[in-house]
């Protein structure tokens, strides 16, 4: 079973193994910062601090335990915070006419079958670039980098820089410092997709890797081991999927591991989502709840832009008021 007291871990403790490497991960990547927690090693005294151990407990939940592909994944995701600075785009101010309806991040009361009372989600409202697909995804570093934005938001509100819950060793327990994700695709096609916005995906793919992402359904084999973002997202929905997709589930289950298709759903009409997530989600989706432009946070789209973003706040900010 995993220790319910991080402070008193045995030498042999897996966890324990891949602290011990952590002054020579930093040392190699010259980066000390991993979703906004500054990773320090274990003293001769004392071990890492909590915080530290719940970054690492996430890299080797990610890898099942495999301490060396665990610490190059994390040497990898450190180089490239140290590289892309991901932290500095939930500062900067993107183009709402572009993205400004895109993603959201709220939380979720009462979600079934999660160890919290309140859970991180984000929701990727697909169709909103439906009717101009070239203009949200044209430039597609911009889309990156807004997308970046989105995902360093949602990890803010994890709060791992004050976690003092103890994460479970892999396959002991669910991990109670992740975000659940949305994805709607209301209005969107399948069959024709403009080259910008395939060329954001393939980035976006390239970045994430294994990570679910629009518009095409790429679907990984595992959930868990997102490039640079592991272990931050605990369960997927799809909603607003039209029937004539459907069929892929079949195919696509053949090619995924059991666990990743026990942590996703796929629904044909996003009101049915309040099903599976309690009534605390906009009304459109079956709930109670106020709409995402009203509640939700987003990254900044600057004062100049809240008209053309329809009441759209800056990051840090619930929405306005339609």
């Amino acid at each position: 079973m995993a220790s319910p007291d991080w402070s008193n871990l045995p030498k042999d403790h897996t966890l324990s193994k891949f602290a011990d490497e952590l002054p020579s991960v930093l040392q190699d990547a010259d980066y000390n910062e991993m979703y906004g927690v500054e990773l320090s090693p274990p003293a001769e005294d004392k071990p890492a601090p909590h915080t530290t151990l719940i970054i690492l407990q996430k890299f080797l939940r990610a890898n099942l335990n495999d301490v060396p592909k665990a610490r190059q994944q994390l040497l990898d995701a450190l180089k490239w915070r140290k590289s892309y600075n991901p932290l500095a785009s939930k500062d900067e101010v993107f183009d709402a006419s572009k993205f400004a309806t895109l993603g959201y991040v709220t939380t979720i009361k009462g979600v079934k079958d999660t160890p919290s009372e309140e859970d991180v989600a984000v929701f990727n409202i697909y169709g909103a670039a439906a009717k101009d697909p070239k203009k949200t995804f044209g430039d597609t570093d911009a889309f990156v980098r807004w997308r970046v934005a989105l995902m360093e938001l949602t990890i803010e509100r994890l709060g791992l820089g004050e976690a003092d819950k103890v994460i479970p060793d892999y396959g002991q327990g669910p991990d109670p410092y992740q975000a659940i994700q949305v994805h709607d695709y209301l209005s969107v096609s399948f069959f024709r997709q403009p080259a910008e916005v395939k060329a954001s995906s393939s980035k976006i793919i390239d970045m994430f890797q294994k990570y679910v992402h629009p518009p095409f359904l790429r679907v990984s084999t595992s959930l868990h081991r997102h490039r640079y973002y592991p272990e931050t997202v605990s369960y997927k929905y799809f909603v607003n999927v039209p029937l004539v997709m459907q069929w892929m589930m079949g195919t696509m289950k053949l090619l995924m591991s059991k666990d990743s298709i026990q942590k996703m759903t796929w629904l044909t009409y996003g009101s049915q989502l309040h099903n599976y997530v309690g009534d605390d989600v906009p009304r459109e989706y079956g709930g109670n709840s106020a709409p995402l432009a009203r509640k939700a946070q987003t990254p900044s789209y600057g004062d100049l832009e809240k008209a053309a973003s329809g009441g759209v706040m800056a990051a840090g900010e619930p929405a306005g008021e339609a």
